[in-house]
């Protein structure tokens, strides 16, 4: 009888001990459960904050800069077939009281030129550009914004004067790096793109299809991903943008990025 008994108290201690370990089991797994479902939460979480800065608005960069109000969808087609430029209206009014309106929703067609007539202190000069027939979308937008006269009497805002950056940047209506003309351009003419020096091409936040009227001419070759719209060529003027450069930026912190010196302003920006 006393084995027995003792026996059945060996089998009751060991099924104790199982049913704690599976208990032990079970709340490991709880907690591994709850820990992953934090590390998703919180994956999510930081997702949606990079969703809602990208969302948020921001200076148009020639390198990336903070993203922007409003990302245009790429060029498309209307259900006819015919090439359609997709140009996004943009939040609030960034466009320092020149509001052009939004441009017919097409696509430029032969070969174009622009002509930039600058001032620099006591320097004038003219600098001629051939527009691309690779980003149709931009040239056309750039004529409508020339025929409303929205760059005449604008100051190009930003020089840079770095190894590998040398732009100088222009076509914001309110100087501050922010303005535009009130809506998106489309990317183009990215795959392949370089920016040698006399390239002409569209700043934008760093986000895909924010540009807008910013645009930066390249004085130096320029180390730059492809990320910003090549539209045009210099084909007479470079010597202008050079005296230009020559006179430096005036940037206080010493990274070789900040406004020109000497302000430079836009006199008039026509196409033909």
């Amino acid at each position: 009888m006393a084995t027995s008994r003792r026996a059945r108290e060996l089998e009751r201690q060991r099924l104790i001990r199982q049913a704690q370990r599976r208990g032990r089991r079970a709340e490991r797994q709880r907690r591994i459960a709850l820990i992953t479902g934090v590390v998703v939460v919180l994956a999510v979480i930081g997702t949606t904050v990079g969703l809602v800065v990208a969302g948020s608005g921001g200076s148009s960069k020639v390198a990336a800069g903070s993203p922007s109000p409003s990302a245009s969808p790429s060029p498309s087609a209307t259900p006819t077939g015919t090439p359609v430029c997709d140009y996004v209206a943009a939040p609030g009014d960034n466009t320092g009281g020149k509001n052009p309106g939004q441009p017919p929703d097409e696509k430029a067609t032969g070969a174009h030129t622009a002509t930039l007539n600058v001032t620099q202190g006591t320097l004038t000069g003219t600098v001629k550009i051939a527009l691309s027939q690779n980003a149709p979308c931009t040239v056309n937008s750039f004529q409508w914004l020339a025929s409303k006269k929205f760059f005449d009497g604008t100051a190009c805002h930003r020089e840079t004067a770095t190894a590998g950056l040398s732009v100088l940047q222009c076509g914001d209506p309110t100087g501050s790096g922010s303005g535009g003309p009130g809506y998106t351009i489309p990317d183009e003419n990215l795959t392949g793109a370089t920016y040698k020096a006399g390239t002409v091409a569209m700043a934008n936040t760093g986000a895909p299809h924010t540009g807008g009227s910013q645009f930066f001419i390249v004085y130096k070759d320029s180390q730059l991903p492809a990320s910003y719209t090549p539209f045009g060529t210099v084909s007479a003027g470079m010597g202008v943008l050079n005296k230009i450069a020559a006179v430096g930026e005036d940037d206080a912190n010493g990274t070789g990025d900040g406004a020109p010196k000497v302000p430079v302003t836009i006199t008039s920006f026509t196409t033909e």
